[in-house]
């Protein structure tokens, strides 16, 4: 009963109901991949390309799609991973989902929102004054 409430109230849980709907009647599987999101291919988009779409395990977060799966979902590749031997190259970074809004985020030096002092002004800056 939660999931369904879920489903039926918010976009950002797995999949709506009208996502649930299309995948049942129109979708086909085409593979997991390793965080458990599902992928879908079926019909046909607006550009006469085979629709592709992900059903996340949790929160729907883009960044969720691992290399692999985002060149599939992008039409780059035709061939889905699960049907291929997909490794990444030695020069690839592992996967990392977006922090930004968790304490893991990006916060450049000198940013308010770490927990490190500004540096002290040095003087050479002359604010702008009208009239000057």
């Amino acid at each position: 009963m939660k999931t369904f409430l879920l489903q039926f109230f918010t976009w950002w849980n797995s999949q709506t109901l009208g996502t649930r709907f299309h995948t049942w009647r129109f979708g086909k599987k085409v593979g997991e991949d390793e965080a458990g999101n599902v992928y879908y291919e079926g019909g046909i988009d607006s550009e006469g390309r085979t629709r592709r779409w992900v059903i996340y395990r949790d929160y729907s977060e883009a960044s969720k799609i691992p290399p692999g799966w985002h060149g599939w979902m992008h039409h780059r590749v035709d061939t889905p991973p699960s049907s291929e031997s997909y490794k990444a190259r030695e020069w690839q970074k592992p996967h990392r989902p977006n922090l930004t809004g968790t304490p893991g985020a990006y916060r450049p030096q000198g940013s308010i929102l770490t927990n490190q002092h500004r540096p002290q002004v040095t003087g050479d800056y002359d604010a702008w004054t009208p009239g000057s």
